[in-house]
């Protein structure tokens, strides 16, 4: 408690002393990582997690421009964990700072740390790892982001920390990297065993409704993989899940094939465009449509790799259906996102 009490007097000696009330959340650790715990400036409660699993977490290490949004990736154990915490007079500045001195006395050194416009503002939010609602609540007026880094027997631990506010409460989450080399290889020939067959690729086609296929057939006249006459294509079976704005965790065949285009046409520059149905206002219809273009967009640039520079996201919420929203069926249709091709040349 005297080092809370501590960092107290360093970051808001005018904070009432109600509101510094003491919580211990346990943080857990790897084999490589010792557990340490986190106390936040008020009563905290779980939300989420923690949770830990193999994965791969692209750390952010600079703020989002159009242009350029580096991250740096640690594949290992990953955890994520967040709070809700009591906090109705302290600022998004009066979270973070207790939980970054914590952090540094652990022996982490920043990587990257911003505030709202500084990090990029909506674009930011949406191209990092941030848990739904109602898990984790970010006011896009009103967030703070560090990103930290420590070795640990020869192999980086990383830690991504959000905390945002509502008018009554606090929201913190934590996501912590552990690298590892992975499991151990078991022993292998290159001889096969009886009865198998060697596996056969399977051809994935990107088609944009009444549209040509993206990927033309075997005996098309194209130059292999290239955008419809259009201009634009539909990206099938892409799920946000119910109500939700993050794409579902899940390989997209949609995805891989146009990371692959992307991949063998460095020099095109594409827009993800989401699509909703006229369910709801027009104001939360672009809000979500944006977001949703903007996790794809984050899919494509953590796990294929493809630079932040070759892609945009933007929404247009309803305005622009490619079928009626009087049926269910053509509502499903107009929830969507496209991927449309930008460059002129």
């Amino acid at each position: 408690m005297t080092r809370l009490k501590a960092l107290t007097k360093r970051i808001a000696p005018f904070a009432p002393a109600w509101a510094w009330a003491s919580i211990a959340c346990w943080f857990l650790g790897t084999a490589a990582a010792p557990a340490f715990t986190l106390e936040f400036p008020g009563p905290a409660t779980p939300t989420f997690g923690p949770t830990t699993t193999r994965d791969s977490y692209a750390m952010p290490t600079s703020a989002w421009s159009p242009q350029a949004f580096s991250t740096q990736s640690i594949d290992g154990m990953v955890e994520r964990a967040a709070w809700q915490v009591d906090t109705p007079k302290l600022s998004s500045l009066d979270l973070m700072q207790p939980l970054r001195a914590q952090l540094l006395d652990a022996g982490f050194k920043p990587v990257f740390e911003c505030e709202t416009m500084v990090c990029g503002g909506f674009d930011f939010r949406f191209a990092i790892d941030v848990l739904p609602e109602p898990q984790m609540h970010v006011d896009l007026g009103d967030f703070r982001f560090l990103s930290a880094e420590r070795q640990v027997a020869g192999e980086t631990e990383a830690v991504g920390v959000i905390v945002s506010r509502s008018a009554n409460k606090g929201f913190v989450q934590v996501t912590r990297a552990m690298a590892d080399a992975g499991p151990p290889l078991f022993a292998a020939t290159n001889g096969m065993g009886e009865g198998f067959e060697p596996l056969t690729g399977e051809t994935v086609n990107l088609t944009a409704p009444n549209q040509p296929p993206l990927i033309p057939p075997a005996d098309g006249a194209s130059d292999g993989l290239q955008f419809v006459t259009k201009g634009s294509l539909v990206l099938d079976g892409l799920d946000f899940g119910s109500g939700a704005a993050d794409l579902t965790e899940g390989r997209y065949a949609s995805l891989a094939a146009l990371a692959e285009w992307l991949k063998d046409n460095p020099n095109k520059i594409i827009a993800l465009v989401g699509h909703t149905d006229t369910s709801g206002g027009l104001d939360s219809n672009l809000l979500i449509s944006k977001r949703r273009a903007a996790s794809v967009r984050a899919r494509l640039i953590e796990a294929y790799g493809i630079p932040p520079s070759q892609i945009e996201a933007q929404g247009v919420g309803y305005l622009s259906p490619i079928a009626s929203n009087l049926t269910e069926e053509g509502r499903r249709i107009n929830r969507r996102v496209e991927a449309v091709l930008t460059s002129v040349q």
